[in-house]
């Protein structure tokens, strides 16, 4: 067979209308449609490689512009010219001269970016015909670490300590911890229970249903009125008592002082974490808050730009829990540098997920930091939302509040392509009737 070549792309604005029932609302976004940036890679072999980068509705046409941009890129290219140095490919993207003035490694020009670099490990995997936590575990530390850009973050972690990290995991109890994941998946939280929009009636249902579906781990989200956050929360203790665990997500709705305070008043539900209590690139706000209240732990990540605004959470010691996303940074490459600075600094990771394709996306992150960079589950969850897997060829599975073990090929992200031209926007079925 001749070398694969990808020969075009492909790239859609995908919006699912969620807005209409209040799914993913939040205190700051509170009428979200869930959507993605979608792009498919074609090749002379008949294999396609699938990726995404999440969005809300309005402003999806601009990420959209941005990858079709950034395609010129692999088009015509070999998969091994991309793979034997996937941190030189990844720097093409995020140093073209002039298009990385709209960045640099941030905003539109980088959910791009995700999108692109995730399609080409996507098609990566399914040429070694293995899932991506697989291909992920398996490759030597040298050719893993290939793929990770330590410019601007050997200040933190250099390419010496990573793969220490990497030899050490891989030497000592990895085909145990494989076996254990095997057998009971990793564990997961819901945010299903929670949303912003939804009436204190139905809250109280869903956590009663996701209890008896074997959750553990329950998300709220906050940041309306104090005296409601506190009804709200105690609605959900009522249901799931005091020995799960419940954490409370205010998605960036307060100022620092503000944010304080109202940690310190929604403490007394024992939160597990506080989420996004202030300005998500606010570093020194975040460690202050964490200083001030320091009976909750403080979670932050889904919207940081890159490794080094990590980086800078890390040395600060301004968090407790990394909440990487799979696509908001430079896909897997960047997400590969923030594990290992997650494992160097000892803090616990638990990726972002709310929205369409993150879930299915982060059982692959997750289970390969555990497989062979941070080793552990403890204090470790990946979230988990109920909402479109249906239209994914293969979706997660979730068993008693874990992630089943993922062994189809590829990074589980392709869309079925009747839900492609259905939810196409804006001339899909879907929008048409709207």
């Amino acid at each position: 067979m001749s070398e694969i070549t990808i020969t075009g792309a492909r790239v859609i604005d995908l919006r699912f209308p969620t807005s209409r029932e209040h799914i993913g609302s939040d205190a700051v976004n509170k009428d979200p449609d869930y959507s993605a940036a979608y792009c498919i890679l074609e090749t002379n072999s008949g294999l396609e490689g699938h990726g995404l980068t999440f969005t809300l509705g309005r402003g999806t046409d601009l990420v959209v512009e941005a990858l079709n941009y950034l395609t010129r890129y692999v088009v015509n290219r070999t998969l091994s010219s991309l793979t034997e140095d996937m941190c030189a490919f990844s720097r093409q993207l995020t140093d073209d001269s002039q298009f990385r003035w709209l960045g640099p490694e941030k905003g539109v020009i980088h959910l791009a970016t995700g999108a692109l670099v995730n399609a080409v490990w996507d098609l990566y995997a399914r040429a070694e015909k293995k899932p991506l936590w697989r291909l992920l575990t398996d490759l030597e530390a040298c050719q893993l670490l290939k793929a990770v850009d330590f410019r601007y973050i050997d200040d933190a972690i250099t390419p010496h300590e990573a793969c220490d990290i990497l030899t050490e995991a891989r030497n000592h109890g990895q085909a145990a911890r494989l076996a254990l994941l095997e057998q009971n998946g990793y564990p997961a939280y819901t945010t299903s229970v929670g949303w912003f929009g939804y009436s204190e009636e139905k809250i109280r249902r869903l956590s009663k249903e996701a209890l008896a579906d074997g959750w553990t781990h329950f998300k709220l989200k906050v940041g309306g009125d104090a005296a409601d956050d506190l009804r709200r929360g105690h609605i959900v203790r009522e249901e799931i008592g005091w020995t799960n665990k419940l954490m409370v997500d205010a998605n960036q709705k307060w100022g620092v002082p503000e944010a304080i305070e109202r940690t310190s008043q929604l403490a007394e539900l024992k939160p597990w974490w506080m989420e996004e209590p202030t300005n998500p690139d606010d570093i020194l706000g975040h460690a202050r808050i964490r200083r001030e209240v320091p009976s909750v732990r403080i979670a932050t990540g889904e919207h940081c730009h890159n490794r080094v605004m990590f980086k800078q959470f890390l040395q600060a010691d301004a968090i407790d829990v990394v909440q990487l996303d799979s696509c908001r940074v430079g896909g897997v490459n960047e997400n590969l540098a923030i594990l290992l600075m997650a494992a160097k600094f000892k803090k616990p990771v638990c990726p972002h997920a709310g929205g369409v394709g993150l879930c299915e996306y982060v059982q692959h992150l997750s289970m390969f930091d555990f497989l062979s960079v941070s080793t552990t589950l403890k204090n470790r969850v990946i979230e988990f939302v109920d909402h479109l897997h249906e239209h994914f060829v293969t979706p997660v599975h979730i068993r008693n509040g874990h992630y089943q073990v993922p062994h189809e090929p590829g990074y589980s992200i392709e869309i079925r392509k009747e839900s492609l031209s259905r939810f196409a926007y804006p001339d899909g079925e879907v929008w048409r009737k709207k």
